[in-house]
C-alpha cells in the first residue's frame, strides 16, 4: 500500500544552516504529518528488518529473504526520496537565495550517496 505523497518539509528563515557559537549547526524543520509519516515507515522498516533477522534465524530459503531485503532497500529509498524532495524545497532554495551555493556540492555529494 503506497501512502499519500507529503512534501510538508518547511524550515524557518535560515534555520536550515545557522552558526552556533562558531561552528555550522544545521536542522530541519518537518511538519508533524510529514514527521509521523516518517516515523510510520521507519517503524514499518525496523519491522521488516526484525523479520529478516528472524527469517535467518529460521533458515529460511535464500531467495525468500533476499525479496523482503529488497522490499527493506526499496522501503528506504522512498523514505529517502521524500526527505530529499523537502529538503530540495525548502533549504537548498533558502541557501541558495541567502547566497550559499555551496549547497549545491553539498546536495550533489548527497545525491551521489543515495544512488549508490
Amino acid at each position: 500500500m503506497t501512502e499519500p505523497k507529503e512534501t510538508g518539509h518547511h524550515c524557518a528563515e535560515n534555520a536550515c544552516h545557522s552558526a552556533d557559537s562558531g561552528s555550522a549547526e544545521r536542522h530541519s524543520h518537518h511538519s508533524d504529518e510529514l514527521k509521523n509519516n516518517l516515523t510510520r515507515r521507519l517503524n514499518r522498516i525496523e519491522g521488516q528488518i526484525r523479520g529478516i533477522k528472524g527469517m535467518i534465524d529460521k533458515d529460511t530459503y535464500c531467495d525468500d529473504v533476499l525479496n523482503q531485503i529488497a522490499a527493506v532497500q526499496s522501503a528506504l529509498n522512498s523514505v529517502g526520496k521524500l526527505l530529499l524532495e523537502g529538503h530540495m524545497r525548502s533549504c537548498v532554495i533558502e541557501r541558495i537565495q541567502a547566497g550559499e551555493t555551496e549547497v549545491v556540492d553539498e546536495l550533489l555529494v548527497t545525491v551521489n550517496k543515495l544512488m549508490k
